[in-house]
């Protein structure tokens, strides 16, 4: 299985930048509870719901993050992570549809203040910022998702049969969604080189380390719905 490099390069200085926050998101106890089949079913409903009303404004960011850029070949990238997010719209709806919640329901339901706080964080970011600033609020979680659905799936504790949650973890292992992750990664390193990441590293890892906080709220919010 093609593994994205997660360790290397900015993304990785900014990640291990964020200590304790970030392992507190990756291993937050809304996932081992699903990797174990034992999150409240509530929980996992209340995630999906808010998690759709999420994607619509992380793809709003992707297309604020589209004018930011400055040639074709970055503009390109940005533009086919912005096409995936709204393609898996409708695939995310369909999955809300096993679990029992129809499109009505889904978009009669209040964003969550974790909703709000965390997508309104990133296009503020965006808004007052250039690309680098952005991408720096986006990658937690791009490339932090791809992570813990590997870590998931490699790890043999990880219940997958008769787990309900079994097929999001194998999302994850998905080749095309695996080469999205690495591409963004990849858009990171290169906007950082012509930004001057390097003497902004510091403004680079709150941002970041800002995102993967609310990143462990957005989870605790699922969790706390059970």
């Amino acid at each position: 299985m093609f593994t994205p490099q997660f360790d290397n390069g900015l993304y990785g200085r900014l990640r291990q930048q964020a200590g304790s926050h970030w392992q507190d998101y990756v291993v937050h106890p809304f996932i081992q509870q699903l990797a174990a089949g034992t999150l409240p079913e509530p929980a996992f409903r209340r995630y999906l719901t808010q998690d759709y009303l999420f994607l619509i404004h992380f793809a709003r960011a992707y297309a604020l993050l589209v004018s930011k850029l400055r040639t074709l070949p970055e503009m390109r990238a940005a533009t086919a992570s912005l096409n995936a997010i709204v393609a898996e719209l409708p695939l995310h709806l369909a999955y809300c549809a096993d679990w029992g919640l129809s499109e009505p329901d889904i978009a009669a339901e209040p964003e969550a203040a974790e909703t709000l706080n965390y997508t309104r964080y990133v296009l503020d970011i965006g808004h007052a910022g250039d690309a680098l600033d952005l991408l720096a609020a986006l990658m937690p979680c791009v490339a932090g998702y791809a992570e813990i659905g590997l870590r998931l799936l490699g790890d043999p504790a990880t219940v997958m049969e008769g787990n309900p949650y079994a097929s999001w973890i194998r999302n994850y292992g998905d080749p095309a969604y695996l080469s999205g992750v690495q591409a963004a990664l990849d858009l990171l390193e290169n906007v950082g080189h012509q930004r001057g990441a390097e003497s902004r590293l510091a403004e680079l890892s709150t941002i970041f380390t800002t995102a993967t906080r609310l990143e462990s709220a957005f989870w605790q919010m699922g969790l706390n719905a059970k």
